[in-house]
């Protein structure tokens, strides 16, 4: 829990607040992002928000922290709401996607993502197990599989699937970060989930990294890409590639010629594109990572 002696002094004055314990995941900011920003090391409250649904928006943002590093007063927090999450994004013939919130230390908060549709729903990685939203899920149909892109993001994935009963998919090379898992995919070849739900393979980051694409415009992309609003790119990422850059490269390359039209990554910026803008974004980044290869 947040704490006013830890308070960091880089916060606006007022009720919110970040404290020390921050891991500078960037939950916070890529909920709300007017109210908390990066500030380089941490994050910190920016603007104080004002208005019932300003208030809930922050509270929200409060509740998906990771470490609760985020503060406010004892009255703001009664009326932090049980079913914020999972929050609509956006619907799509495909499915309605949900972001989950809750996020887990186990995954540095890493997003994760809810499709809600009638061939059944699919959590896409993990979030910390909350019986909040546990229950939210129920109502909303629960769970037919999960899906983890890679190890590093698989957080709480076994008590979500023994709780909804539904299988859980990854990578074989990197399915020791989830034992027990059901379905494992292998080698390099797409593997369908069903029609609408196709994972490919995609590593670099990690061994196992995969994305998985929904309705042939969502895409999924785990730590493989995302969306830098700074540099208004797409990005993958040398610094942050565990395994090996020039394959993660090579894999950036295979889904240039996608038809994405929401990039929903788990860690960074989620992103909307204008049809046919994706391949040339995939290129720009494509020509930036060949040059970090070539030096």
């Amino acid at each position: 829990m947040a704490r006013p002696a830890l308070r960091l002094s880089s916060n606006a004055p007022g009720a919110f607040y970040v404290d020390s314990t921050c891991i500078d995941c960037g939950t916070c900011w890529q909920w709300d992002p007017h109210h908390f920003a990066p500030t380089g090391d941490s994050s910190h409250v920016v603007h104080q928000p004002e208005g019932e649904p300003e208030i809930g928006q922050a509270l929200l943002a409060l509740q998906a922290c990771p470490v609760a590093a985020i503060g406010a007063t004892t009255e703001l927090l009664r009326h932090t709401p049980a079913d914020g999450f999972p929050a609509l994004l956006f619907s799509h013939p495909a499915g309605e996607v949900h972001y989950c919130g809750w996020a887990s230390r186990k995954s540095f908060g890493a997003s994760s993502y809810l499709v809600v549709r009638p061939e059944g729903n699919v959590l896409i990685d993990s979030p910390r197990f909350n019986g909040h939203l546990a229950r939210r899920i129920e109502a909303l149909g629960g769970l037919a599989a999960i899906v983890l892109t890679h190890r590093d993001d698989v957080a709480d994935h076994e008590r979500w699937a023994k709780h909804f009963g539904c299988e859980r998919w990854i990578h074989r090379a990197d399915a020791d970060a989830a034992p027990g898992a059901e379905r494992l995919v292998e080698g390099q070849a797409p593997a369908a989930l069903d029609a609408g739900l196709r994972l490919i393979p995609t590593p670099g980051h990690t061994a196992g990294s995969m994305v998985a694409l929904l309705g042939g415009q969502i895409l999924f992309s785990g730590d493989h890409l995302w969306w830098s609003p700074v540099q208004q790119a797409v990005v993958a990422s040398r610094t942050y590639c565990w395994w090996d850059w020039p394959s993660q490269v090579a894999s950036v390359e295979r889904l240039r010629d996608l038809d994405v039209r929401w990039l929903l990554p788990g860690h960074g910026d989620r992103h909307h594109f204008e049809p046919g803008a994706w391949g040339p974004a995939i290129d720009c980044t494509l020509a930036y990572c060949r040059g970090l290869v070539a030096g």
